[in-house]
């Protein structure tokens, strides 16, 4: 079936976020007197929700840390936000515009806050790319539950056979196999090629621009 819609995760699959997010992170477990954990085990954390990024790296850690752990990064995030604007990944720009000359609709649904989603997207020179997107606070369910999915089927009106996840973690690879869509998983970003292949996707990429090949297969 010929696809339509795109729904794209944003960290490790359109921006190059991991030393912004490890950086941010080690900053908040050192604020908060933590044990700081390794790059490794940070990045590991990346497609979830921060405070169940909290209770993944502390989980013998009280029960209000992680709305403390939350509230540390925000602060030390915005704090910082002008000096973190991600960069694209190779090939990101061009091959969404060009997607969009085709005539699909591209979306983001993103474990990151709606703030620096948009934030992010504009410093980037994305906005004329996205038509709709969905962050960690726009859903009562994060991935890899399929709402963020069921939402923008929803929005656009969009049939899921003609949908596609691309993301570079697990958890995109299962929100899309929950709502019964197809999926790409990113080989570039911060799960390895196993993961992804374990994760159930339906084909994998190495570089963005490969995506122009894969939809028309």
């Amino acid at each position: 079936m010929p696809i339509q819609l795109i729904i794209l995760d944003f960290d490790g699959t359109l921006a190059d976020t991991r030393d912004n997010i490890v950086r941010t992170l080690q900053a908040s477990m050192h604020q908060l007197d933590l044990p700081v954990a390794d790059e490794a085990a940070c990045a590991s954390t990346i497609g979830l929700k921060l405070d169940d990024a909290c209770r993944h790296l502390y989980p013998d850690g009280p029960a209000d840390l992680a709305d403390r752990f939350v509230e540390t990064y925000r602060e030390i995030f915005f704090r910082n936000k002008e000096s973190l604007v991600p960069a694209p990944f190779p090939h990101v720009l061009p091959t969404l515009r060009q997607l969009r000359e085709r005539g699909v609709v591209l979306t983001i649904a993103s474990s990151r806050g709606t703030g620096s989603l948009h934030a992010f997207i504009d410093a980037m020179g994305l906005r004329d790319c996205i038509s709709y997107v969905l962050g960690a606070d726009s859903v009562e369910h994060t991935k890899p539950h399929p709402e963020p999915v069921l939402r923008t089927l929803c929005e656009t009106g969009i049939d899921a056979v003609h949908t596609l996840v691309v993301g570079d973690m697990p958890v995109d690879i299962l929100m899309g196999r929950n709502a019964g869509v197809q999926t790409c998983g990113v080989t570039y970003g911060n799960a390895t090629r196993d993961q992804l292949q374990a994760a159930g996707a339906d084909f994998l990429i190495d570089d963005f621009a490969e995506l122009l090949c894969g939809i028309s297969k």
